[in-house]
């Protein structure tokens, strides 16, 4: 199930920048730190190669939902 994966990432004067590849576990770990949001394009041989939201990628928004809800517990 591994791919390697690339996103854009914030640069100068708004324009974007490709990271990767990285590893799926990479990734995941950059969505845990807030790197990489629902908004962010993500690209990989799982989206057939096409720059997508990272929010219609079922497993990675899920994992985003699941770190984002222990968050929003811990803060109340």
């Amino acid at each position: 199930m591994s791919a390697d994966w690339f996103y854009m990432s914030s640069g100068w004067f708004h324009k974007g920048k490709r990271v990767g590849p990285i590893s799926e576990q990479d990734l995941l770990r950059r969505i845990d730190t807030g790197k990489i949001q629902p908004e962010t394009l993500i690209q990989s041989r799982k989206t057939r190669e096409r720059w997508v939201p990272m929010s219609t990628v079922g497993p990675a928004m899920a994992r985003w939902m699941k770190v984002n809800s222990q968050t929003e517990s811990e803060s109340e």
